[in-house]
């Protein structure tokens, strides 16, 4: 399949473009806020290199989060514009998926709590069983502290929250920076296509699991109260 993948819920940018069985053209760089700027661009330099145009791909696939606002909301209209311009599907994928694919190939996890940092002290997080050669994920997304997190015994986690909450996760379970790359979108593309998950370029959307973008002043100066203080 000719696929071009690309996720931007984090602080890397990763853009992937599948050509056959070429292997595949891989891109990461600064994400965020900065993504916007260099998504496009390097998505064509990608698809140049592939000898691809965009109509000669199968479908656009995407991170749809959770994660960054800004990113996400980056990702979805670029993902929408390239798709409606070609008239080619898109295939949103949840970026916590893309973590556990992330740690299965990279650390052999089969049983995975993805956990991502959602800022604002909380951390986005799911679970996924790697069962038959196909994905399960267990219970609903979560958002909540850290503290908050359950890694069951027999499990792993995986994700990029250690760097920011490392001391309050759980600890003892093995772990492994993972983030949503877009090598993983791409493996996980081909079953999610043939299930028919594609959908048309209006329903690019992102999911969003916090439903506020930032704190109040009070919430904050509450936050700063309940917390211990350092010396």
């Amino acid at each position: 399949m000719n696929l071009l993948a690309f996720d931007t819920s984090t602080e890397v940018l990763s853009i992937a473009v599948q050509c056959g069985m070429a292997p595949p053209l891989l891109h990461e760089g600064p994400g965020a806020a900065l993504a916007s700027a260099s998504l496009i661009p390097t998505i064509q330099g990608l698809l140049d290199r592939a000898g691809l145009r965009l109509e000669h791909l199968d479908a656009i696939v995407f991170g749809r989060g959770p994660g960054s606002f800004t990113g996400l909301r980056t990702a979805c209209s670029v993902a929408q514009g390239l798709a409606f311009g070609a008239g080619k599907p898109v295939l949103p994928v949840d970026t916590l998926l893309a973590v556990a694919e992330e740690a299965r190939v990279a650390a052999g996890f089969e049983r995975v709590i993805a956990v991502i940092d959602a800022r604002m002290d909380e951390v986005y997080s799911a679970a996924y069983a790697y069962e038959n050669g196909r994905w399960r994920q267990e219970g609903d997304f979560a958002l909540g502290p850290p503290e908050s997190v359950d890694v069951p015994d027999g499990w792993a986690s995986a994700g990029n929250a250690f760097a920011a909450y490392g001391s309050r996760l759980p600890a003892g379970a093995p772990h492994a920076v993972a983030l949503p790359t877009a090598a993983a979108l791409l493996r996980l593309a081909p079953e999610m296509l043939s299930a028919g998950l594609a959908v048309p370029a209006a329903q690019a959307l992102p999911l969003y699991i916090r439903d506020k973008v930032a704190q109040t002043t009070a919430e904050r100066a509450a936050i700063r109260a309940s917390q211990p203080l350092r010396s």
